[in-house]
């Protein structure tokens, strides 16, 4: 029996007993082809799980709330245009109800309170409509380009507190409604700051001055603001103000532009009201590049002024807390974050040293403490015999030491733990990170890959799925989600995510095609995908980018193992296991991409071998 957190949807056919009374065949017929043509299929394509069909409901699970919302949406909509010409009295129309809880998995049946909640929200759901909790609209939030109008607190049966509950509004949701939605809170996006520089080599400046401003205003109880990774969809695109606030459902937008020359820099901000176009705020900074932080806090400071937004004294407190007051440490900082995401080894080792410069510079930088331990836990698995664990453990400590309400502190831990074979501990760890911090990266990614390794793939694929969302430029959540989509036996699903990670594996290998990961991570897709020429086309690239890089030659296993050359994948294994690390060999248990190789016995002779190493190592 397992238990996990899911969306749950419940939909029933209002007046079912009426509508079987008056045309029993025609309402089946209607009702069927409804389900195929179109529940069915949007509930796959928004990567939901039907769990079963009853005469004129359905229930349905989700890893993603935001999902679960979109779909039922599409759903109601759909239904609209399908019933426009259809008499009243004969017309299929659904409730809908969608509750965020833990369930009770059993024989791919999924039982308990969050079940029985999201079909008690049906009951109360308008016709053609959705119903949702009160965590659902605070999930959701702005990232739908829909409204939540209050129903209401309900008392039901078998519900032990009162609920709050929410219809969703399919109109396109006005900030003057979304800020009655809730009068004490203001709705803001920030867009990504402009790299004026004129070197693009310089937009991890702009990025990292953005993201530390969403960051800062995020920390304001009163100011709902739009997630970094919804935000900096509109990088680099021309955008017009009022429609993008209407695509995000905020009221306020901050732009700005971001230009470096020598030891100075100029940051221009305007804060816009996009009811009216109001400029309620726009200012110019010409300052000496070591005032940077001065200027974040007065720019938060100045929005916050605007909006006449209480602050709390430990939100004030937050606010002005500096991470260094170093800027050549911050600059260090922020290129070795985004040479880490590159996820390769020679990437990494560089984005090590650009956070050791920021330690040296800053010696009580709790963010670069945590790159270090970040790079380093990566880099084993390249090296195992470069990187002693006693160095990354000491790292995350050490981060966490400075500062104990850092969330990338509390992953960086975790990570450690988790090679260190403390996965219990590891977890707790993530999980504390994704309370400080449900939308940083390494903590979803990393949390991904314990679960994969432990064979649950129904909990990595919630994570992975996030981590993907964060980062769109992320290319290996995407190859991890069709493998665990693989094992869950959702073709459809593995599909959809091989082609995802084929087309960000292709634009990072032209952003950079010295770098091997994609080549060996896009090729792995392409087996998926049944393409056998393409993928040995980029199996032979990433082997000549980097002939002795162990993850490629794994991943080039996986290739053939795929496409079913089984002996040539074990020849590749067999090589790679004298270099193997405890993790690599944990990682061979459950990886379904090997599968085709397990009734083989050189296969199942080298996991043998593989299996005693491991015992013998950890011994």
């Amino acid at each position: 029996m397992e238990r996990r957190l899911s969306a749950i949807l419940a939909a029933d056919v209002v007046g079912y007993s009426r509508l079987m009374g008056m045309d029993e065949t025609g309402t089946l017929q209607a009702l069927n082809r409804h389900r195929c043509e179109l529940v069915e299929i949007r509930i796959s394509e928004y990567k939901g799980r039907i769990v079963k069909l009853t005469g004129d409901g359905i229930l349905a699970e989700f890893q993603s709330v935001v999902n679960a919302v979109a779909c039922a949406a599409e759903i109601q909509r759909s239904m609209a245009v399908r019933n426009e010409n259809v008499p009243k009295e004969e017309r299929v129309e659904f409730r809908i109800g969608i509750n965020l809880g833990d369930v009770v998995v059993e024989n791919d049946d999924i039982f308990g309170d969050g079940v029985n909640l999201a079909a008690r929200l049906e009951s109360v759901a308008p016709v053609g409509g959705v119903a949702v909790s009160a965590i659902v609209r605070d999930q959701v939030g702005s990232r739908l380009n829909l409204g939540f109008d209050f129903l209401g607190e309900h008392v039901f049966k078998n519900i032990r507190q009162p609920v709050q509950v929410y219809t969703v509004s399919f109109e396109k949701p006005s900030s003057a409604r979304l800020v009655a939605q809730n009068r004490n809170t203001c709705f803001i996006a920030v867009l990504p700051f402009t790299n004026m520089s004129g070197d693009a080599d310089q937009d991890y400046f702009s990025d990292g001055i953005t993201e530390d401003i969403i960051t800062d205003l995020s920390k304001v109880s009163s100011l709902h603001v739009v997630p970094r990774n919804t935000a900096f969809t509109y990088k680099g695109t021309s955008v017009k103000v009022k429609q993008v606030a209407q695509e995000l459902g905020v009221r306020y937008m901050l732009e700005g532009s971001v230009r470096i020359v020598g030891t100075r820099v100029r940051i221009s901000g305007q804060l816009i009201d996009t009811m009216n176009g109001d400029h309620l705020w726009a200012e110019r900074y010409d300052r000496d590049l070591t005032d940077i932080f001065a200027i974040q806090d007065e720019i938060t400071n100045a929005i916050v002024g605007q909006l006449k937004v209480r602050l709390l004294p430990e939100e004030r407190k937050a606010i002005a807390a500096e991470p260094t007051a170093n800027v050549e440490a911050y600059t260090y900082y922020l290129r070795g974050r985004q040479l880490s995401h590159t996820w390769t080894k020679s990437y990494l080792q560089l984005a090590r040293r650009m956070f050791y410069k920021a330690v040296e510079l800053d010696p009580d930088y709790g963010r670069a403490y945590a790159g270090i331990a970040d790079c380093d836990a990566a880099i084993r698995d390249w090296a195992p015999d470069d990187v002693p664990l006693e160095r990354i453990l000491a790292m995350s400590a050490k981060a966490l030491e400075l500062d104990p309400d850092l969330a990338e502190a509390h992953a960086s831990r975790g990570l450690a733990l988790h090679q260190n074979g403390e996965d219990d501990e590891a977890m707790a760890c993530f999980e504390r990170a994704l309370a400080l911090d449900p939308n940083l990266y390494e903590a979803n990614f990393h949390y991904a890959r314990i679960f994969f390794m432990r064979g649950n793939f129904a909990e990595a694929v919630h994570y992975f799925t996030r981590a993907a969302e964060i980062r769109p430029d992320d290319y290996v959540s995407p190859i991890h989600l069709m493998s665990s989509y693989h094992s869950l036996g959702r073709m459809a699903d593995r599909e959809s995510w091989a082609r995802k990670g084929i087309e960000r594996a292709e634009r990072a290998l032209n952003q950079n095609p010295e770098n091997s990961g994609p080549a060996h991570r896009g090729a792995l897709a392409l087996a998926h995908l049944g393409e056998a020429a393409r993928a040995c086309d980029w199996a032979a690239r990433a082997s000549a980018i980097d002939p002795d890089d162990i993850v490629a030659q794994y991943n080039l296993a996986c290739v053939h193992s795929v496409l079913g050359h089984v002996e040539r994948a074990i020849d590749i294994l067999e090589g790679l296991l004298p270099r193997s690390s405890v993790y690599h060999i944990k990682w061979f248990t459950h990886d379904s991409d090997l599968d085709n190789l397990r009734r083989n016995p050189r296969f199942m002779k080298l996991i043998a071998e593989a299996t005693r190493e491991r015992e013998r190592i950890e011994a």
